[in-house]
């Protein structure tokens, strides 16, 4: 399973905003709106993948993301 965290819209991402602008001295022109996020890789023992989705989600809700201020999407995926 992979679930990928990133902050709601509307609040401040200071990573992503560092991240902005540091890329004109690198070499990176014409990229807006960074916003920074992160993904985690889980392997999952359950029966099907419907049963792993639904354990995903739930640990991503009470343990991987803050949901006052970040979404977190889960989908299956190679670890």
């Amino acid at each position: 399973m992979i679930v990928d965290v990133s902050l709601r819209p509307g609040i401040a991402d200071p990573e992503g905003a560092t991240i902005e602008r540091a890329l004109p001295a690198l070499g990176f022109t014409g990229v807006r709106a960074v916003r920074a996020g992160k993904t985690f890789r889980l392997v999952i023992d359950a029966p099907d993948e419907a049963t792993a989705l639904e354990r995903a989600r739930a640990l991503a809700e009470r343990l991987l993301s803050n949901p006052v201020i970040e979404d977190a999407t889960v989908r299956a995926g190679e670890s």
